[in-house]
């Protein structure tokens, strides 16, 4: 049965003026998520990347029906799984069922979470 769902799209040049602040980084991405940051070379990825998680976690956070606020960027972590997919875990919530698609386009990236209850 589905619990939530949630979808949130972001401006790859809002992502881009944003990530020139560490701090930035710091606060939307886990310890797990800006060490694959920093793996990546290409700064067009790295925006992708950012922008990507960001949108997730949103999505997340809309699907839970909290929002960002009473949960952090830092209590969501979106790993690739061994084919590349996004995973994503949510702190506290280790048993649910979260599906999660991201995509991107020139200009946007946009995340969609679905919430299964088990």
């Amino acid at each position: 049965m589905i619990k939530g769902i949630g979808i949130d799209i972001i401006e790859l040049d809002r992502i881009q003026k944003s990530i020139k602040n560490k701090k930035f980084i710091d606060r939307i991405l886990t310890k797990k998520e800006k060490d694959l940051y920093y793996t990546l070379e290409n700064n067009n990825r790295r925006i992708e990347f950012v922008a990507g998680r960001f949108a997730a976690k949103e999505a997340v956070a809309k699907a839970l029906g909290t929002g960002i606020g009473k949960l952090s960027f830092q209590h969501i972590e979106v790993l690739p799984n061994e084919l590349g997919a996004p995973i994503v875990q949510v702190r506290g919530l280790e048993k649910e069922r979260i599906f999660l698609s991201i995509t991107h386009s020139k200009s946007y990236a946009v995340a969609q979470v679905v919430m299964e209850q088990e």
